[in-house]
This record gives structure tokens, sequence and C-alpha cells, in this order.
């Protein structure tokens, strides 16, 4: 028997070969790019050429193209488009580590390049089977909320994702002539895949696959529940935001970041304190007490939080005051334009951010006072809190200090 991973005969299983490969290849191929878009879409949620401050991709060049701006319909969007991203991530972890068992032995064939299409074949290889690991481990540390990594994940996630899906794609065309004939072949062709000396059966290739598949099928039951309340989020075992809600009553729905977490001192927050500055046209600027805000028109929108780690909550009852009509108190009565959103958290990601013009102007967007009936609590935003139809978690500012409004 081989004692080296270079010698043909080392890799002894007999499930390996085209068949298997190509099954595993054409599942990946849908789930990856489906996955690459979703991700694109999450970064253009972020509305990230509006304001320095929601762009976390800097000197992104040309790889920071998106074609729309970001709408406000329909009122779900972020939700279902990163709940799909994150839940079939994990999901598609079987299939990807199945997918790398069966082609080790080619990352340890000999030569390296027999000529330039395998020396193309095997760099793209290399990119694909680092790129995919980097992406998929960051994606579940993130979801996880532990950030071992070093750096940002923004940039860290969206360059990694460039990198892996252009030898993504570069292997997909280079092997798909192969993998198709691979599919509608009876009899697997002999490849160096296929085991020169293959080691007694224990289990059929469909076997194998089903394995893979049952993998799939509980990370998506561990999973997909936190995307929903009540009962299915308790099957999110996987999931930091699974089990039950975190707390009774109306505030009692998922968070991220609390109040002593962000740094935010009562003393502030305060009915006697806190003031919200809102400045417009030419520099008009009004200073509005929480009472003064209670005065004005109050509106309700129903409304979910959805983050960019995958969970979200079912749509929750705010009510509060319309960023458009705060848009009129200072001078744009008719089209109001972006405004930047400044909070009291002075430290951290995502204190300040800009909400385009159609976000403002939507009329479920609200600077909101209360939540299903009752006042914010401090973990929500209290005393104010940006919330937006389809915005991502973070767009949506809590304990809000500051509105500017204007073109930016």
């Amino acid at each position: 028997m081989a004692r080296s991973p270079f010698a043909p005969s080392f890799w002894r299983s007999p499930l390996r070969g085209p068949w298997l490969t190509s099954v595993l290849g054409v599942v990946l191929l849908g789930g990856i790019t489906l996955l690459f878009v979703t991700g694109l879409l999450s970064y253009a949620a972020y509305n990230p050429d509006l304001s320095p401050v929601n762009d976390k991709t800097p000197d992104k060049g040309v790889l920071g193209f998106y074609l729309f701006s970001w709408p406000t319909d329909p009122h779900w969007l972020y939700r279902l488009n990163q709940g799909v991203h994150v839940t079939l991530g994990i999901t598609l972890i079987p299939v990807l580590l199945a997918k790398l068992w069966s082609v080790v032995p080619k990352l340890f064939t000999l030569p390296p390049a027999r000529s330039l299409a395998h020396a193309l074949e095997r760099i793209s290889l290399l990119l694909l089977v680092g790129g995919a690991l980097f992406e998929f481990v960051t994606g579940v540390l993130n979801v996880q909320l532990d950030y071992l990594f070093p750096g940002s994940f923004y940039p860290l996630h969206f360059y990694g994702a460039w990198v892996f899906f252009s030898a993504f794609v570069a292997h997909a065309v280079l092997k798909m002539p192969l993998a198709w004939r691979s599919l509608r072949q009876l009899r697997e062709e002999k490849t160096e895949l296929v085991s020169p000396d293959p080691a007694r059966p224990t289990v059929s290739r469909r076997g194998a696959l089903w394995f893979v598949g049952s993998g799939s099928l509980l990370l998506f039951a561990t999973t997909v529940g936190q995307n929903f309340d009540g009962v299915l989020r308790r099957t999110a075992l996987l999931a930091p935001h699974g089990g039950g809600d975190p707390a009774s009553g109306p505030g009692g729905f998922q968070i991220n970041k609390t109040a002593a977490y962000a740094g935010i001192d009562p003393g502030e927050t305060s009915e006697e304190a806190w003031r919200l500055v809102v400045v417009g046209r030419a520099g008009r600027t009004v200073r509005l007490g929480r009472a003064e805000l209670l005065q004005l028109p109050l509106y309700s929108s129903a409304l979910p939080i959805a983050c960019v780690e995958g969970w979200s909550t079912s749509d929750q009852w705010w009510r509060g005051v319309r960023l458009r009509d705060l848009a009129a108190l200072v001078g744009y009565e008719d089209d109001p334009p972006d405004v930047f959103v400044e909070s009291l958290q002075r430290h951290g990601a995502f204190r300040r951010a800009a909400l385009r013009a159609n976000q403002v102007a939507d009329p479920r967007s609200l600077l909101a006072l209360s939540v299903n009936g009752e006042d914010l609590t401090p973990d929500h935003g209290h005393p104010a809190r940006i919330i937006v139809p389809a915005a991502p978690g973070v767009l949506n500012t809590k304990w809000v200090a500051r509105l500017t409004f204007g073109d930016l």
C-alpha cells in the first residue's frame, strides 16, 4: 500500500469518481450561484455609494457595482434575501465537504502541470478550495457572532467572495463537459479520481449521497428556525438567536446589541436630558424632546427586524413619527431627501448610517417611539430608533440623537 498521498494508489476509496463528483458539483453549481447573487443583493441593501459610513468595503473599485437603489417594497425583502443566503450557505456545508473529499487526490497529482490548460485547472482548483473554505468559515463565524478573524467581516467576506466565485466560474467552465458526460454515461470513465487499487466498498455511491443529503437536511432544520418566531425558532439550535424569546412582553424579541454593550448612559436617554436634533435646508435646526415628538402626528408600521447574520423577527408593531414629516419640519415639505442618522452610541460599526430619499419618503419609515403598544426598551433603542421597510437591521439605528436631511 502506498504511503505517500502523491501516489495514486494511496487514495483507495471506491466511491471516488467522476459520477459522484459531478452530482455534487451540479448541486453546488446552483447553490453557490444563488449564494453569490443573494450576497450581492445584501451588499446593495446597504446603499454603499450613498455615504462612506454605509460602505464597509473600501477601495472596492469595479467590484462594488450594483444595478439599482435598494427598494422599500416588499417590506420583507431583506428578511427573505438574508434568510436564504445564510440558511442555504449552512445547508451546503456537507455538500461542499463531500465535494472537496471527492477531488482531494487531484491536489496531489504529479506533475503539477502537464499543459497550460492543466496548469489553469490546478490554479483554479487551489483558489476554489481556499476560497470556499474561507467564505464558508467566515460566514459561519459571522452567523455565530464569533469574530475570530483579523479585520472586519464585511471586506473580508466581500473580497473573498469575488476570488472564490471567479475561481468557481472558471472551474465550472473547464469541468462542465466532463460533468455532463459523466452524468449521462452508464459506465464511469477512468480518471485520476478513480483509484487504481480500490478498497472493498462498504456503502454505495447513492448511499453516500443520502448521507450527505441527510447532513444538509439536519443543518437546515437546526438553522432555518431563526427566521421565525415561536416554536420554530426553538429548532434553530445552531443559531445564536435560536431558543425562546429573550424576554417577555411587547419588547421580548431578538436583538444583537444591548444598551449596556453599546455604552449607552441612562442619564443621556432620560426625559430631561435627551433631545433629538433635526437639521435640514440651509442649516435649519429643531430640537425635540420625547414629549414634543409625541405631540406630532403619530403613525404605525408593521415591520420586521432582519440582520446580516440571517436571523429575523416577524412583523413588530412600531409607532412613531414619519421620517418624511421630520424632514418637513426643517424645510423639505414636498420632496424629502436623504438623511444621515447619528446615534448616542459612540463606538462600533453603524453608530452612524445613511438612508436614501426613497426610504425617507416611504410612509412606513418611522422614528419609532414605541413597539407593540409600549415604549421602546433600552435594548430596543429607547428613547427613539429608526425603522425602515426592507432595510438591514444595522440601518435601523437605535438611540437616535441627530438627523441631518439633505443630499448625500
